[in-house]
């Protein structure tokens, strides 16, 4: 398993590099090229999210991204700083039928129709979303 860590400050210029970074490494891990967008997608709408947040509520802290080959798995995982409201982990299926109805955000319920899965976990220290695909065995190159 290797990993890619990422970082960048809260501005919305920097998701779209987020993407290209994450599209990048996910056809490397042998993500099919038919949902190669569905990750671009999907990644550019948790950053989008997590810039949000921390304009709102803590601008000086980086946005951090994970992005991992993991088991025939392509996973990201976006980590936010700023505080949430429900401390409950909950996991979505594609129809996002688990999602709470007070977390029923649309940018997250956007990402569940683009990733495979999909678990997200807040904390009153921040909201971490985790997506992933699946990725062939023996993809081009480990990350």
């Amino acid at each position: 398993m290797a990993t890619v860590e990422l970082t960048f400050s809260a501005l919305p210029a920097h998701v779209r590099t987020a993407r290209l970074v994450a599209t990048a490494i996910a056809r490397r891990t042998g993500v099919a090229e038919a949902i190669l967008d569905e990750v671009r997608l999907a990644v550019g709408e948790a950053c989008s999210r997590a810039v949000e947040a921390h304009r709102l509520h803590c601008p000086g802290e980086p946005v951090r991204i994970e992005l991992r080959d993991d088991a025939g798995r392509f996973e990201v995982t976006v980590t936010d700083a700023a505080p949430s409201e429900e401390p409950k982990p909950y996991v979505l299926d594609v129809d996002g039928a688990s999602m709470p109805d007070e977390m029923a955000e649309l940018g997250v319920a956007v990402i569940a129709g683009l990733a495979d899965d999909v678990e997200v976990v807040p904390s009153p220290k921040g909201m971490r979303i985790r997506m992933s695909w699946p990725a062939s065995a023996d993809g081009i190159a480990a990350i």
